[in-house]
């Protein structure tokens, strides 16, 4: 009986007189860097039963947590109140980091309402919660990082410090660094929507060093900013507006070094989706052209030859040179970050309807002589395909037989797909209708017609994409919803004229409809951004053949058609819930048919 009643916690205990750690759960769970545990909590504040009993209370003895059972009895400041002390004084520099007029107060008093500023405002610290567990995202990196500017990194000199010289973080074990990888195994699981090609273990790994071995803060903040962007609508995405100023003020940094050119065009791939699968277009396309435009500049597209112009006079300034991969991995990453900015300008430049950045060309410096991506694992194995003149876009274009030394990854396919989706599109753009079609017009529209004929039946059928694992099931869903979009770009502007192209357009749109149906709620999740606007083509052609079926005659039931548009657009409004883009095509479809 004593021992039942020593277990069981006291009902005359306080209110206010637990320890924190029972009194606030959330704090502690950062520091276990337990992923599932940190959702739990983050969705709610856990009430702990606290006995009050000191030195350490029984909850935290039997969790193994003695030191953390700490008690706010007003005899002295406990380590919570010491954090958020600190955590002031590195909001406070960053604000004088930002504001060069701005003057700190000679008196710090905290002002629960001061993180309610703006959206509109620079500021790095909109909307961040007041909570003192979770500000510790604040800083994802060592203080002398944050209470620097952005030179202090490379130079691994801190700035001088208007604020004392304390140093919490060193009075116990670190937990940024466990947050840091937290923010990476949260991104993990989403990073085939941004087709970033790193090696994670490594980039969780690398928080571990010093800082002048670590990736450059440009590519983490913006890792760190997909976190709280893919955690929308909890409490990580209030950070979201903190990582990406963070990022944006530490791009210009990242550009005075070579060496962090990598990190640069990684970083300006996830800057550039973030803010087009937002809406923000004119943003997007400037970090797109960006990454783009360096990733040929550097020669990233010819890596596997180290090639060189082969003409340089004194007044040329010397080409961007990476220095020589130090294994497999790298190696692997580079060519994966080809793919990724590759991918990125073909497809987008269909939606922003704009010129594609890394040219067409077969020959010379701008041919892309680069392996088609692999797995990560293969790379980690030492299995390149290391083919030194391999023109493999324009080998899958022309048929040729090389293009069968590989190519069939998840990634390589969503490749090829990227790339007829924007050949169909550019193609048909440069079609002039009152003229008659050329005979070199009407080659090329048959031996793209012939490629995206040949490519979708070497996919995974549709029907067979729910017995697929999760990760290549979201793969194969944009793989084929691109296909079928490039067959629509390819003939929608000839359907008004010629039936065979209706037909076909018509047909393609159905097949969209049809993966749509294999695609289940916590899939939307992980869908790719540009599978919106591929939604956006199929509900123009079904709308048109909406507009011809109720204005035939005799009249003819539009049931079937109208089931399908109704199909895409709960699709579409599912996925616009995580991709706003998507939102501004859903109000234009509504307006459409609400003419109808």
């Amino acid at each position: 009986m004593a021992s039942n009643q020593s277990t069981t916690p006291p009902p005359t205990l306080q209110r206010g007189k637990a320890c924190l750690r029972c009194r606030y759960f959330l704090y502690f769970i950062i520091h276990q860097n337990s992923l599932t545990m940190l959702k739990r909590a983050l969705s709610r504040k856990r009430k702990m039963r606290c006995d009050g009993s000191k030195p350490a209370c029984q909850q935290c003895v039997r969790a193994k947590q003695h030191d953390a059972c700490q008690y706010d009895d007003g005899k002295g400041k406990t380590r919570t109140q010491l954090l958020r002390e600190h955590i002031e004084r590195l909001e406070q520099r960053i604000r004088e980091l930002e504001d060069p007029e701005y003057t700190s107060p000679s008196v710090t008093l905290h002002d629960p309402h001061r993180h309610g500023r703006s959206e509109s405002s620079s500021s790095s610290l909109t909307g961040s919660p007041a909570s003192t567990g979770f500000s510790l995202s604040v800083s994802s990196f060592s203080p002398s990082a944050n209470n620097s500017p952005q030179s202090s990194w490379i130079q691994g000199i801190p700035s001088p410090s208007p604020t004392p010289s304390t140093d919490i973080y060193h009075e116990e074990p670190q937990p940024t660094i466990e947050l840091a990888q937290t923010l990476v195994d949260v991104f993990f699981s989403h990073c085939r929507q941004s087709l970033l090609g790193l090696h994670m273990g490594r980039l969780r790994e690398s928080f571990t060093r010093p800082v002048m071995e670590q990736h450059h803060p440009v590519l983490t903040n913006a890792i760190f900013l997909w976190a709280c962007y893919i955690s929308r609508p909890g409490p990580l995405s209030t950070h979201e507006s903190h990582y990406l100023s963070r990022t944006l003020d530490s791009l210009s940094d990242a550009l005075q070094y070579q060496s962090r050119l990598l990190d640069v065009i990684q970083a300006s791939c996830l800057l550039s989706v973030y803010f087009l699968s937002n809406g923000r277009a004119l943003e997007g396309s400037y970090h797109a052209n960006a990454a783009a435009s360096l990733a040929i500049q550097c020669g990233l597209h010819g890596a596997m030859t180290n090639r060189s112009s082969s003409f340089e006079t004194t007044a040329s300034i010397s080409p961007f040179k990476l220095d020589p991969p130090k294994d497999a991995i790298e190696q692997g990453e580079r060519i994966l970050t080809f793919w990724q900015v590759f991918v990125l300008d073909r497809c987008w430049s269909v939606v922003l309807h704009k010129p594609v950045t890394i040219p067409h060309g077969s020959d010379g410096y701008a041919s892309i002589i680069m392996p088609w991506p692999q797995d990560m694992d293969e790379y980690v194995a030492g299995q390149i395909d290391d083919l030194h003149s391999f023109h493999t876009v324009r080998s899958f274009f022309e048929h040729q037989a090389t293009n069968v030394r590989g190519g069939f990854s998840p990634l390589a396919l969503r490749v090829k797909a990227s790339a007829l989706f924007e050949r169909a599109h550019h193609l048909a753009s440069t079609w002039d209708q009152p003229l008659a079609m050329s005979s070199a017009f009407t080659d090329d529209f048959q031996t793209l017609e012939h490629t995206i004929a040949r490519f979708i039946p070497t996919l995974i059928p549709v029907h067979q994409l729910d017995a697929t694992v999760p990760d290549e099931k979201h793969a194969y869903i944009a793989i084929h919803t691109l296909a079928h979009a490039a067959m629509i770009n390819l003939y929608y502007p000839f359907g008004a004229e010629d039936p065979v192209s209706y037909d076909k357009c018509l047909r393609a749109a159905r097949c969209l409809v049809s993966i749509i149906k294999h695609i289940s709620d916590t899939d939307y999740e992980f869908l790719d951004p540009i599978i919106g606007p591929c939604w956006t083509c199929a509900v123009d052609t079904l709308i048109r053949e909406l507009n011809i079926i109720e204005s035939s005659w005799p009249l003819v039931s539009s049931s079937d058609v109208r089931s399908d548009i109704g199909t895409m657009l709960y699709a579409m409004n599912n996925l616009s819930a995580r991709f706003p883009l998507l939102g501004y095509s859903v109000a234009k479809v509504q307006k459409r048919l609400s003419g109808l």
